[in-house]
């Protein structure tokens, strides 16, 4: 019996009869890609073909603890596996307990979000994370709880199966990259435990700073530096995020199938989507920056292989905030592919920075330059989230700091409508997109809304709103009364969700009411029109004024955005239509 055959005894000794074969059929698939990525990345270790049998057989156990109605999920989906590419999907983000309270408030939300027009939610880290202080929760302790405050594993998974019955996808962040310093394999690793200490990196002062001489920094003034002496582990931890956040190595196999086997127990409970924390930082080598190895590429594929085996209803999205030429590479590609989803976080920053110079040059060049998505595959395009908007990331576009630090000026220093906060140096800014885009109740600021929320609904993608941006929810300073929070300007952003707006949301008299009526219009209008599907073409047309952008998608569909404080006049003939159209200031049109 061959290694391989053997590995697919494996995987089919935990599953029903009944279930063998579509289990082989997608073992056939996606095996060979498995076997190679991980036979690159640890076959030169001691019992690797043990090791990969033993994987299987964990994936077959997973796989037999799927419920019936996530099979079936799992098998619409696979013939249909461009459902996520659709115009009519909608993506919505938000924490837990900023937006409902607790998991069983979240699910009292979903009439607001069906209003909305809302198909996908991404509800950010509500797993059990560290005590104390856990940067948001993205200090995870433990993969398989809840944080206490938000309810139980049995409320999640009540959460999942009211949202699919809406038709809502749930995504969960699996942070990848690191776990907090009281998860239990951490804790093993102060108490000795040799096997659990080999989970992360534990390295001896002088290789930290041979390390350390290339690596950038995530958070220079919050947390300096990318190590942490912990005497109880005797040396320097790498913690790239903050000293609580300890990396993982991933040069460790039992990593890999431990993180692996996380993903699919919370695919179990029902979770559709996984936002891939820090995927750029996954592998670590000397004299580089440590970001974009080729490893973690490789390591993304084999977990792409896994979940196409074991529930290939599930979405994976990278979160690799990096430079536009960079970010075709966690898709993928047709033999190898890595994540369903990627964050087109330069298009988000150039579409601010645009509103601040009143010229689309910088949007146009980032649009030229995005690739076309290969099949089965889309951006995630957004105004705002959660975090910072970090001009730097445009550096290529741009071509010169200077610009981005004019750009930062605007939004920071109190010099315009923008109501933004200075972060990491003041080359990043917090704020609310209402406060961002001046949206006080004047009919110009709104239409600014507007306009970087157009681009995001029709560039060609799956948007995803902020909460509470729907209805152009104010910057929340209370922040600073908590010292917990008092350092990290993010929490200007994440304000609990408006009561008071929501009940105004159909008042049309109100700031609320205006904008969550514009942007249900132009909800709608995507809805409607099937060329603003995912991978359908998307081109920069020449446009007469810097401040007009054109984006043409497909045959038909034509948009038009005024990133300028002036009415613009546009003869359409050049896009080989009659007549003309007036654009107000900052206003847009999809014909």
């Amino acid at each position: 019996m061959s290694t391989m055959s053997h590995s697919l005894r494996r995987l089919l000794d935990g599953l029903p009869l009944g279930r063998h074969a579509d289990a082989q059929r997608r073992f056939a698939r996606h095996e060979a890609v498995l076997a190679d990525r991980l036979q690159r990345l640890y076959g030169h270790l001691p019992g690797h073909a043990g090791w990969f049998d033993n994987l299987m057989a964990g994936i077959g156990r997973l796989m037999a603890a799927r419920p019936a109605a996530l099979q079936a999920l799992d098998a619409a989906r696979e013939d249909d596996p461009r459902w996520f590419c659709a115009p009519t999907m909608l993506g919505y983000s938000a924490y837990v307990d900023q937006f409902g309270g607790n998991l069983r408030g979240v699910k009292e939300r979903i009439p607001h979000l069906r209003d909305l027009g809302v198909t996908y939610l991404h509800l950010l880290p509500f797993l059990r994370p560290r005590a104390g202080e856990s940067d948001g929760g993205f200090a995870v302790a433990s993969f398989d709880e809840v944080d206490p405050r938000f309810g139980t594993m049995a409320d999640l998974e009540d959460l999942t199966a009211a949202l699919r019955e809406a038709g809502i996808s749930l995504c969960s962040d699996l942070i990848l990259n690191h776990v907090s310093d009281d998860h239990p394999w951490a804790l093993g690793a102060l108490t000795g435990d040799t096997a659990m200490r080999a989970f992360f990196h534990v390295l001896d002062e002088d290789k930290a700073q041979a390390y350390e001489r290339t690596l950038g920094q995530v958070f220079p003034q919050a947390a300096p530096g990318n190590f942490t002496h912990v005497p109880a582990m005797g040396g320097w931890v790498w913690t790239t995020f903050y000293p609580f956040q300890w990396d993982l190595n991933y040069a460790n196999p039992a990593v890999f199938e431990a993180v692996a086997a996380a993903l699919l127990r919370l695919a179990n409970r029902g979770i559709d989507v996984f936002r891939l924390d820090s995927t750029a930082f996954l592998w670590k080598r000397l004299g580089t920056d440590c970001m974009n190895q080729p490893e973690a590429h490789l390591l993304l594929q084999a977990l792409r292989a896994i979940v196409d085996i074991a529930a290939p209803g599930v979405l994976l999205k990278a979160e690799a905030i990096v430079p536009t030429r960079e970010l075709p590479a966690y898709f993928g590609d047709a033999a190898a592919p890595e994540c369903h989803l990627a964050y087109h976080s330069t298009l988000m920053t150039a579409g601010w920075a645009a509103l601040a110079e009143e010229d689309a040059g910088l949007v146009r060049a980032v649009a030229a330059a995005t690739p076309p998505l290969p099949s089965g595959a889309s951006w995630l395009t957004y105004v705002r989230c959660h975090d910072d908007i970090g001009w730097k990331h445009l550096l290529a576009e741009a071509g010169n700091l200077d610009r981005l630090a004019k750009v930062a000026r605007f939004y920071n220093d109190e010099v315009s409508y923008a109501a933004g906060v200075g972060f990491q140096g003041g080359l990043a800014t917090n704020g609310t997109a209402a406060a961002l885009s001046g949206a006080d109740g004047s009919e110009e600021g709104l239409r600014r809304l507007l306009l970087v929320h157009g681009l995001a609904l029709c560039f060609g993608g799956l948007p995803v709103l902020y909460m509470g941006d729907e209805l152009a929810m104010a910057n929340d300073e209370s922040y600073l009364a908590d010292p917990a929070k008092a350092h990290d300007s993010r929490w200007i952003q994440r304000a609990p969700f408006d009561e008071a707006r929501h009940a105004a949301r159909d008042d049309i008299t109100t700031p609320a009411g205006r904008a969550y009526a514009g942007l249900r219009r132009l909800i709608r209008q995507r809805r409607a029109t099937p060329d603003l599907a995912a991978g359908t073409p998307c081109t920069v047309l020449p446009a007469g004024d810097p401040a007009l952008l054109a984006l043409a998608r497909g045959e038909r569909f034509l948009s038009l955005f005024n990133f300028s404080g002036r009415a613009l006049t546009v003869d359409l003939a050049a896009y080989g239509r009659a007549g003309a159209v007036t654009l107000a200031p900052w206003d847009q049109v999809w014909l």
